[in-house]
């Protein structure tokens, strides 16, 4: 069984909304984000970012940085652009891209379900991520920014949903990012029991973004378990903030690859390399988006190919049989050499979202190569976690992105 819990979020007056939320932590720079909150004193990225708030260039993980994390924020709930509801709800979140709607309930999910694999995953996480929201919940005392979880579809979850968002006026409202936000409270007690009594008999949710903040939760809940041998299981911090979609309305993009350089190979040898492995042909189409699994597009010396990894190395294998995995057994490893994508600083990850000018654009007229992927599936990624396995690193891309700001969730008040 899966369990939920309304909670007293910590949220925007409608009136600032727009303005506070902003994109998750982990898809801007910190670069991008000082540009983003140009002419915003509002923007969520001074918490989220908290580095962006020295004028001058700042390690990241300092603790000074945790702290003004924590100083912004209780500068912009004195200044009144937060509030806090005084009853517990749940709450439902909607976003809408390119006429694509996909519609989540906000909620708390339990540390326990995730120990016990209730809650199931399929990335391993970096310790030095993990270490850095972990130290960002402390300095905070509050869950930032959402995880997203997924299930399989449950129709009556869905005509519950459904009902109350269209019998009831939304708190928020607004475009960002290029999709239309909309925001609705669940603040009827019967409603909620109603929801955690469906969500007890679905019996897995899977985490689809946002693993190291994820592990940052249960890391925290454990410190304070360890300070609290007596605790009741209903602390605030045994529990984490999420949004729970049904899988069938979640979007997953190409996560592609660039590689900076062919491993010292001429092209002519690179590709006489590839053909060992995949049916190369030139692309049907200039960009190539491959339009079906097991077929790859490659960007080099400003020309597409389509490849086609041959049939006969294809397992019978829900990790190895990936896409992301056989372009890195067949092709990263043997011929460009690339044996840890996580570690080699050759190999840069463009999120789907970004397009495929942009391979073109970090090729440039260097001698690399950019591939672009046939996005992973929402069934791979249950499939894998339902076996216990674990997929290769940027397997997936969600989009849209929750925004972060919208709620908070404090473990501490």
């Amino acid at each position: 069984m899966a369990i939920i819990r309304p909670f007293c979020a910590l949220r925007p007056v409608p009136q600032r909304a727009s303005a506070i939320a902003s994109l998750p932590y982990d898809v801007v720079s910190t670069n991008e984000a000082r540009t983003m909150v140009q002419d915003n004193p509002y923007s969520f990225l001074y918490i989220d970012r908290p580095e962006i708030n020295f004028s001058e260039p700042i390690d990241p993980y300092a603790p000074e940085v945790y702290q003004a994390a924590y100083s912004k924020l209780q500068q912009m709930i004195s200044s009144g652009n937060f509030i806090s509801d005084n009853q517990e709800c749940l709450y439902v979140y909607r976003q809408i891209m390119q006429g694509r709607v996909q519609t989540g309930l906000v909620c708390c999910t339990s540390v326990d379900d995730y120990l016990r694999g209730i809650i199931k995953k399929h990335e391993h996480t970096r310790p030095d991520k993990e270490l850095d929201r972990t130290r960002h919940i402390a300095a905070v005392k509050a869950h930032t920014g959402p995880i997203l979880q997924t299930y399989k579809d449950q129709p009556h979850i869905t005509e519950l949903i459904t009902h109350w968002v269209e019998s009831h006026t939304p708190i928020y409202q607004f475009q960002a990012f290029g999709v239309e936000q909309i925001c609705w409270r669940i603040d009827d007690y019967t409603t909620i029991i109603e929801l955690q009594a469906l969500f007890a008999e679905v019996p897995s949710l899977y985490i689809a973004d946002g693993h190291h903040r994820s592990a940052a939760a249960i890391r925290t809940a454990l410190t304070e378990r360890q300070k609290n041998p007596n605790f009741s299981g209903n602390e605030a911090y045994n529990y984490f903030l999420s949004v729970i979609f049904p899988a069938s309305e979640l979007q997953i993009l190409p996560y592609n690859r660039v590689v900076r350089d062919i491993a010292g190979l001429s092209p002519q040898a690179f590709l006489a390399a590839v053909e060992q492995y995949f049916d190369v042909q030139p692309a049907p189409a200039q960009p190539y988006q491959p339009e079906a699994k097991h077929l790859f597009g490659m960007y080099l010396e400003q020309q597409w190919y389509q490849l086609r990894i041959k049939k006969e190395l294809v397992p019978d294998d829900p990790v190895q049989s990936l896409d992301v995995s056989l372009l890195q057994n067949y092709l990263l490893s043997p011929i460009l050499h690339i044996a840890d994508p996580r570690t080699d600083e050759r190999i840069e990850f463009i999120g789907g979202n970004r397009g495929l000018a942009e391979l073109k654009q970090r090729v440039g007229t260097n001698i690399g190569v950019a591939f672009s992927l046939y996005p992973t599936s929402i069934n791979d990624v249950m499939q894998v976690a339902d076996v216990g396995l674990i997929m290769p690193p940027k397997s997936t891309w969600f989009e849209p992105k929750l925004l972060s700001g919208l709620f908070i969730h404090q473990i501490e008040r």
